[in-house]
């Protein structure tokens, strides 16, 4: 009978063990769900919220969850699909589109933080004396967070901008050399003496099992998926390539190396293969579940008193980290021939410490490399860390804009630096300039030059600067957004001007520096997505393609001729979508939406609002008639009415009114500029009058000779209102101001005035017959010194 009680006793307990299993279970996935929700509503990543999860139901929170055996265990499946969706989703491809910087920085980044890492230890005595420690904590901090960096670029579309292309590289880099990391691990907890011969032995066994790896991969997977795809099951294929995943991942384990490098090599052993990506989607819900699993079980052991009681210590921490790294990426990257901007922007996003370095603590605790406390400071330092990434990415641009004010380190920040290369055979007058040499800008090239169509490419990748090379195609080898290298380009003698980059913030930096460099250019630029059409129209683009629209267009236009529409019928109603800058096709928006759609576009740009001044002389006058980007280099984005509507990218019919604010966007001494225009302290054009400007070429005759001396306005009646030179906008400029090669100067008057200096400041092969009416002798002499005797007829 008493047997019979015990053994009765003894099921019960097993069975209440097993629903307190999914009782933890199904709290983990839930408060996973609510805390994922929080970051995600706060637009963190959600990663964030799955480790403030834990901290809330773990032992050191509530103490909802008290054995945490059976939640890791779970989890460990979690870091196994992580890393294996991580392999299957490696694509040589994309790495080797920045393989220079990613190989090269990426390996002397993740060296130099091991080395440094090291010698701190070493000289502060931290962490004892042991070099395998410092190894060990280098290599957590070397590594940073894939998830956290990939969110904030897709979020500001800047994956495939030069700073989000290198940034990629080198997280690519880094989570390969998480699987050789793991695979050394157990060789640092050998006696020192040891070390070496285990790391060696560690290595061994990576290159056989590597090279198992690859004749499997080769010769046995693709047959083994294509047998699992031909049955047409999902669940099968499903099932298959979960044992194929979890079988390796045992087999490393068995072999002394690590689950999770198993998990990883399995992936790139079906990376190559076509069912790769039908792999990737079958797998992914598994990955995100069992991940979510794995991030709530390490918040669990992040103890929140213990961090409130190492908080000095662990800010500390924080920014040694932030500062430590930066200074390790920002030099590499600027040493690999990127612009300083990109190279700063990559040691602020590889600042952190990854999720992946949560794998590798925990993983050396196991071994007993760390103690509790540093592992729990590990774990706070990289948690706060991967929270302040995602403010201090948002930070970057208000940071360049003010460092831009500074005038002696805008020229590194803005990437106003010169050209880093330029080939030889450059077209200096009446050819195209076409910004990136991308998949759009290399087909944009083949369409120019099978018209024989003069041009110079601008591209500050080397991979595609040695494309160019190659062709033999004229290139300026630089960042598109500098001065120097657009006036380099001869942005300023140019037909035309094409930006074709995937980065916004340098299309619209692109665009408002060549039209300073010359207002009345033809330039035509890609928008990636629907907000920032109206920006680009707004700031001085002639045309405007979106290319999901245009491929609405262009499909509509097949299948309205396919069902005997006139084709002229066809091409006005397209024409006159595209008129519209595709409203048809955009979706509607609210009056708050449309206003917050302004200030997100406008965000990286140098704006403010500006109060008409009462009684000013362009109240009642329309847009067009003011022409305040062409006079003074503003771009109005917005009107706010004084009751308080407000107008969002306006057109050019749209009227001035008493009590208006406006929203510009430029540089200070533009807003200036605009401030004296507005106030009637400058010339307004009139039908009588009219403004240009006009660029001094190097031929000019009065090169040297100041202002006052030209006497503009008493020989010619023509009135010098603004002048550019070097990127700077100079509004009336000083009368003993010096002409040089390469100025512009906005002048005002009589057209035919214009037409004549705009021959003599330019002048061209055509010669244009120049009739002035003077009347001192003196005049007569000094016009004798400007213009060729055949032209002057006294």
């Amino acid at each position: 009978m008493y047997a019979e009680t015990n053994s009765l006793n003894n099921s019960l307990k097993t069975v209440q063990e097993d629903f307190r299993l999914i009782i933890d279970l199904v709290s983990v996935l839930a408060v996973a769900a609510c805390g994922g929700l929080f970051a995600a509503l706060l637009r963190q990543p959600v990663l964030l919220g799955y480790l403030i999860g834990g901290m809330v139901v773990g032992p050191t929170g509530l103490g909802l969850i008290k054995e945490l055996i059976q939640v890791e265990t779970l989890a460990q499946f979690g870091v196994a699909f992580l890393l294996f969706a991580l392999g299957v989703e490696f694509s040589l491809a994309e790495l080797k589109k920045v393989q220079g910087i990613a190989l090269g920085g990426g390996a002397a980044q993740i060296i130099l933080t091991i080395a440094v890492t090291v010698l701190v230890c070493g000289f502060s005595g931290f962490w004892g004396t042991l070099p395998a420690k410092g190894v060990f904590l280098g290599s957590i901090l070397s590594l940073s967070s894939t998830a956290v960096v990939l969110k904030c670029l897709m979020e500001r579309n800047e994956t495939e901008t030069p700073h989000g292309q290198v940034l990629l590289g080198i997280l690519v880099v880094q989570d390969l050399a998480l699987g050789l990391m793991l695979a050394v691990l157990p060789a640092l907890d050998k006696p020192p003496e040891l070390i070496g011969v285990a790391i060696l032995m560690a290595l061994v066994k990576i290159g056989l099992f590597t090279a198992g790896a690859v004749a499997v991969g080769k010769f046995v997977i693709p047959s083994l998926l294509r047998l699992l795809a031909r049955t047409e099951s999902k669940e099968l294929f499903l099932l298959g390539v979960v044992a194929l995943c979890l079988g390796i991942a045992l087999l490393t384990e068995y072999l002394g190396l690590s689950i999770e490098m198993g998990a990883f090599v399995a992936g790139l052993m079906i990376s190559e293969v076509e069912y790769a990506d039908q792999t990737l989607t079958y797998v992914e819900p598994l990955r995100d579940i069992f991940a979510s699993l794995f991030f709530v079980s390490i918040g669990m052991l992040i103890d929140p008193l213990f961090l409130w009681n190492n908080l000095e210590l662990i800010l500390g921490l924080v920014a040694l980290v932030l500062v430590g790294k930066f200074f390790i990426v920002t030099p590499i990257v600027k040493l690999f021939r990127y612009p300083l901007k990109t190279a700063i922007i990559a040691g602020v996003g590889l600042a952190q410490i990854g999720e992946f370095s949560f794998v590798l603590a925990s993983k050396g605790q196991a071994l007993g490399l760390v103690s509790r406390r540093i592992y729990s400071l590990i774990l706070g330092t990289t948690a706060v860390t991967l929270i302040i990434t995602p403010f201090l990415l948002r930070l970057i641009p208000i940071v360049f804009d003010w460092i831009e004010s500074i005038p002696w380190l805008k020229p590194y920040i803005s990437g106003e630096v010169g050209p880093i290369e330029v080939s030889e055979d450059l077209p200096y007058k009446g050819h195209i300039v076409v910004c990136g040499y991308g998949r759009v800008g290399k087909n944009l090239v083949k369409l120019l030059q099978m018209h024989d169509l003069p041009l110079v490419v601008i591209d500050q990748s080397e991979s595609r600067i040695q494309q160019l090379r190659e062709a033999k195609l004229p290139y300026v080898y630089g960042n598109c957004a500098s001065l120097h290298v657009l006036e380099t380009a001869g942005v300023n003698a140019a037909r035309g001007m094409a930006v074709a980059l995937p980065d916004p913030m340098s299309s619209r930096l692109s665009l408002k520096r060549a039209l300073e460099l010359s207002p009345e250019l033809d330039i035509v630029l890609r928008a990636n997505n629907n907000k920032n059409i109206e920006v680009f129209y707004q700031l001085g683009a002639r045309e405007v393609v979106q290319p999901e629209f245009e491929a609405s267009l262009q499909m509509a236009t097949h299948l309205l001729t396919d069902v005997g529409l006139s084709p002229i019928v066809i091409q006005r109603e397209m024409k006159e979508i595209r008129d519209r800058h595709y409203l048809d096709l955009r979706p509607e928006e609210t009056e708050s939406q449309s206003r917050r759609g302004v200030r997100e576009a406008t965000q990286d740009l140098n704006r403010r609002w500006y109060p008409l001044p009462s009684g000013s002389p362009l109240i009642g006058m329309t847009l067009e008639q003011a022409d305040m980007r062409y006079l003074t280099g503003v771009s109005l984005m917005a009107i706010e009415r004084a009751n308080g509507k407000e107008i969002d990218y306006p057109d050019g019919k749209t009227k001035l009114e008493e009590g208006d604010k406006l929203l510009l966007v430029g540089q200070d001494s533009e807003f200036a500029a605009l401030d004296e225009f507005a106030r009637g302290q400058a010339t307004i054009p009139n039908q009588s009058s009219a403004c240009q400007w006009i660029f001094v070429s190097s031929e000019c005759k009065l090169i040297g000779k100041t202002l006052e001396k030209i006497e503009f306005q008493t020989i010619f009646g023509v009135q010098v209102q603004a002048m550019r030179r070097d990127g700077r906008f100079i509004r009336i400029p000083d009368v003993h101001t010096e002409l040089q090669s390469r100025d512009q100067l906005l002048l005002c008057g009589n057209l035919t005035a214009l037409q004549q200096l705009e021959q003599l400041l330019a002048p061209s092969n055509v010669t244009i017959p120049i009739a002035i009416t003077v009347v001192k002798a003196s005049e007569i002499e000094k016009l004798k010194e400007y213009l060729p005797l055949d032209n002057l007829r006294e």
